[in-house]
């Protein structure tokens, strides 16, 4: 019985080591390029159920008739890498052609600065954010971007308050200085202070889903955003996990509607940033703290691992403070029937439904892998 001790002990060990990873958010980096399907798990029916490769059947909408895209590429690795992604406020869902061509904004503010960035690509969206509402009588076109606005920063799953074109400066500290898409789980840095009366906080969400709504850049951009939203809400409101801009609870999953972001002969474009599950990381704790308990014993014969308890969960949302996004997942080729999966398999446990169709690239900043 040696031999089988032996190997369940290295799988222990095994587990140990993977456990230890996940908790300190210990990445690996590698110069090799990830496949498709090395980059994300993938849905496997074996473990989540053969639902889990069946489309939606109660969709209760559908792309417009004779809807046509691009279904001969290999879209998988051809998006530009980014280091940070700032989503601007703008209260609208289409913009001009480029939107640093929207005078008078934080678009166009923050393009004028991208030499002064130094930790990587600046990816730059517009987004319908909702900005303060104009006073009683004043028309809003004439308000354009003289009202401050939020800006979200991503992967640090950040929201800066109170921003207009003449602060955007005093943002570049908080860019250059914030995690990025390759920037390992356990790497910590004192975020600088900002100004009165820009606030930064925490973004309270456990994902948000971005939708290229720019139908100025292609229609169907236009045509298909709003479809998405309303399977994507659906969903989530299913799972008591839908969250509108006005909605004050913390978790759920938000959804907004962004400037483009290229390929939209693939649309529809979907970019997914999830935080890590608490869940997920307790029940990591849990494995390594036990197995660690007995890993000395002789035989590990009948050894059952205990389940997550409450404590190891508190642990868990504390080790989530300042950690920002784990994956940034970005899809296309997504259609109605498709919502529901991405939100049970995509936004909550990371994992892709059809990635060689679909998708197109991302980072796990807990595995250190990138798809550039």
């Amino acid at each position: 019985m040696t031999r089988p001790i032996k190997k369940m002990k290295s799988t222990f060990q095994s587990i140990i080591s993977a456990g230890q990873n996940i908790i300190s958010g210990t990445t690996t980096s590698t110069s090799e390029v990830p496949s498709a399907t090395q980059l994300f798990p993938v849905v496997d029916p074996a473990v989540d159920g053969s639902e889990c490769l069946q489309d939606c059947a109660t969709c209760e909408v559908h792309l417009p008739k004779g809807w046509k895209i691009d279904e001969d590429d290999d879209i998988y690795g051809q998006v530009k890498g980014w280091a940070t992604h700032v989503v601007v406020g703008t209260g609208k869902s289409d913009w001009k052609r480029d939107v640093e061509d929207e005078h008078g904004s934080v678009m166009e503010a923050l393009h004028k600065e991208r030499d002064n960035i130094t930790n990587g690509r600046l990816m730059l969206s517009a987004s319908n954010i909702p900005i303060p509402e104009p006073p009683e009588g004043v028309p809003p076109s004439t308000m354009a971007y003289s009202c401050p606005t939020v800006v979200f920063l991503l992967p640090a799953m950040l929201e800066i308050k109170n921003i207009t074109q003449s602060t955007t400066s005093a943002l570049l500290p908080l860019i250059n200085s914030s995690p990025t898409t390759t920037t390992a789980l356990n790497t910590h840095k004192d975020l600088p202070s900002l100004p009165e009366p820009l606030t930064i906080t925490p973004l309270p969400r456990q994902a948000i889903i971005l939708l290229c709504s720019h139908r100025t850049r292609d229609a169907r951009c236009g045509q298909s955003a709003p479809l998405l939203y309303r399977e994507f809400s659906r969903s989530l409101r299913d799972l008591g996990l839908y969250r509108d801009a006005h909605d004050s609870r913390p978790g759920g999953v938000s959804i907004h509607f962004i400037s483009h972001v290229g390929g939209h002969k693939y649309s529809a474009n979907v970019m997914v940033y999830r935080r890590r599950s608490t869940l997920d990381i307790a029940a990591a704790s849990t494995k390594a703290k036990f197995v660690n308990q007995t890993k000395e014993q002789e035989s590990t014969d009948d050894i059952e691992l205990p389940k997550v308890d409450a404590s190891n969960e508190a642990e868990a949302k504390t080790s989530l403070e300042g950690e920002g996004a784990v994956q940034g997942i970005w899809l296309g080729r997504v259609r109605p029937e498709d919502c529901e999966g991405i939100i049970k398999y995509t936004v909550l446990h990371g994992k892709v439904v059809k990635p060689d169709r679909q998708l197109r690239g991302g980072f796990d900043r807990q595995r250190g892998l990138a798809s550039w």
